[in-house]
């Protein structure tokens, strides 16, 4: 992945192992598609932060987020431009595309301290739950901040666009 002006939290997904060195502990670990970025995932980033030193986004690569099924002709953005839009925030200390359809394998090679899940989610639903205690880590659902999702803007714009036309 090529940026024309590079971030300095955006890497390559070879180039991962010695940044993660490099980045303070305790290391806190979150992912997400972050197709269009609102204020619950703001809030879930920033919350996530505050458990650590250093936080470390994996953002789906296009073809993993296309199989989360949410929807035709998601993600909107590729991957590319999700990635740097998340790396563009203070709280992000490193951004990581993953193409896997779950971030597993990089949280098995991250080692992050804690997992963070936002609210939408199920602690005993979470495969990276287990993953995390090998190591002696942990995970955090944070609270659901409702009425945001990236679902709910897009009907709204198609509400929106629906009515200008009527």
């Amino acid at each position: 992945m090529m940026l024309s002006t590079p971030s300095p939290s955006l890497h390559l997904r070879h180039e991962t192992r010695a940044r993660r060195v490099a980045l303070p502990r305790p290391m806190v670990f979150t992912n997400g598609v972050f197709d269009l970025l609102h204020r619950g995932h703001i809030e879930c980033l920033m919350a996530a932060r505050r458990l650590g030193c250093s936080l470390v986004v994996g953002v789906n690569g296009d073809a993993s987020a296309r199989a989360l099924g949410k929807g035709p002709g998601r993600p909107l953005n590729p991957a590319e431009d999700r990635a740097a839009v998340i790396a563009s925030l203070a709280c992000v200390s490193l951004v990581v595309v993953f193409d896997e359809a779950t971030p597993g394998a990089l949280i098995e090679e991250l080692r992050p301290d804690i997992y963070v899940k936002g609210g939408d989610y199920r602690l005993e639903d979470l495969a990276e739950a287990r993953l995390m205690r090998h190591w002696g880590g942990r995970t955090v659902v944070l609270p659901y901040r409702a009425g945001c999702s990236t679902t709910g803007l897009l009907r709204r714009a198609q509400h929106l666009g629906e009515a200008e036309v009527a």
